[in-house]
């Protein structure tokens, strides 16, 4: 009986000192300004608000959404080939990555995709 008590008062003993010690090393994290400042993506957050934002960082994420999107759709179409129609499933990626090709161009060819 005596064992575990001591056992339990240890271990409590231990995780106040740590629950103690832990603030005191870590002061210099509140002092830095970096690092209590908000992180969002393309934006600085030092500087004034309502500066004009990077339509080329909008463009490129938008981007990266729209073939992120074009993965997960085709992805799983060879496991689906057994229980579709071929045909079927031709025309369609076929149509799909036209669209695709076919905006991908676009950007290429109105000069969004060139980072200045």
């Amino acid at each position: 009986m005596i064992l575990p008590l001591s056992f339990i008062f240890t271990v409590s003993a231990i995780m106040s000192v740590i629950l103690f010690i832990i603030p005191i090393i870590n002061i210099h994290k509140k002092t830095d300004r970096e690092k209590s400042s908000p992180f969002e993506c393309g934006f600085d957050p030092f500087s004034k608000p309502r500066l004009s934002f990077s339509i080329h960082f909008f463009s490129i994420s938008l981007m990266f959404l729209i073939f992120d999107i074009e993965i997960t759709l085709v992805l799983p179409t060879p496991i689906l080939t057994k229980e579709i129609n071929l045909i079927n499933w031709i025309i369609s990626c076929f149509f799909l990555f036209s669209i695709l090709i076919l905006g991908l161009m676009l950007e290429w060819k109105q000069g969004s995709m060139n980072w200045l």
